[in-house]
């Protein structure tokens, strides 16, 4: 699935060269996970004003409104002045002055959806509830710590979550609490004032440098160019189970935490 990384590596692939183009044509394919929520006419001549990102949602600004875009848990975008002929798994697809912008998506679990304003109840209901963006400035110490406090679940979980910070998705909590040397299982509230700061600057630093190298291509995840990811080559515990720890040469464990797998190193990582 791609993550926060991904997205924001995805917009800004494309991000500026789709600024200021008119949209010329819509096609829509299989259904999505959502409906469009307008009729395409209401989108041909819109100007496109810019692409912003909230969490894992792609802001496409119009000059009448916004499309939310979600790759769900296989979706990707393209962008280019040609793409080659629409294949079963392109699902929407939008034709502008500068290029054409395509999502595939072979699961469908993506979605394209038009809101009026980002007030709009619909962009209410997918937006609202998303927690604190962790590369801006609203990513605050003192009310991710309070966060935590209120919350006895494990702090892999708390992460996953995406109600207090948005975004660290499975590899890379792991691999923040690696950093911050925080046990996966331990109870959020329970966690001291200098893990907290462990933890809210690792977070920082491990979606830095997952934007830096590309995101993640564990499957096939691309940019809008086409372009793969490199960061799962830094991995400092994910997807490494049974493999010596490349800080401290433990054998790197891995556990199931809500369906989901949890790398660790059981040395570096105490409780």
């Amino acid at each position: 699935m791609p993550e926060l990384p991904e997205v924001e590596v995805t917009r800004l692939s494309f991000a500026s060269a789709i600024a200021g183009a008119t949209v010329t044509a819509v096609f829509l394919g299989k259904p999505l996970r959502w409906p469009l929520g307008c009729d395409v006419a209401l989108l041909n001549g819109q100007r496109i004003l810019g692409v912003q990102r909230r969490g894992k949602y792609l802001l496409i600004e119009l000059s009448q409104g916004y499309l939310l875009v979600h790759l769900g848990m296989s979706g990707s975008l393209r962008f280019a002045p040609q793409l080659p002929a629409l294949g079963v798994h392109d699902h929407f697809e939008m034709h502008t002055t500068h290029g054409c912008l395509r999502l595939t998506d072979p699961r469908r679990f993506g979605a394209v959806v038009y809101v009026s304003s980002l007030t709009d109840p619909q962009a209410t209901k997918l937006l609202g509830r998303l927690g604190m963006e962790p590369l801006s400035d609203a990513f605050e110490l003192s009310r991710f710590a309070t966060g935590l406090h209120q919350r006895k679940a494990a702090i892999k979980q708390v992460l996953l979550a995406g109600d207090l910070v948005v975004g660290v998705g499975n590899i890379y909590a792991s691999e923040a609490l690696f950093m911050a040397g925080i046990r996966p299982t331990q109870s959020a509230a329970t966690l001291s004032k200098p893990k907290m700061a462990r933890l809210h600057a690792a977070i920082r630093d491990v979606l830095a440098r997952a934007v830096a190298k590309g995101g993640s291509t564990l499957r096939d995840f691309s940019s809008a160019q086409g372009q793969t990811g490199y960061f799962q080559l830094e991995a400092m515990v994910y997807g490494r189970a049974g493999l010596p720890c490349k800080q401290c040469g433990a054998v790197v464990k891995m556990l199931r935490q809500g369906q989901r797998s949890t790398f660790y190193c059981p040395t570096c990582q105490k409780h």
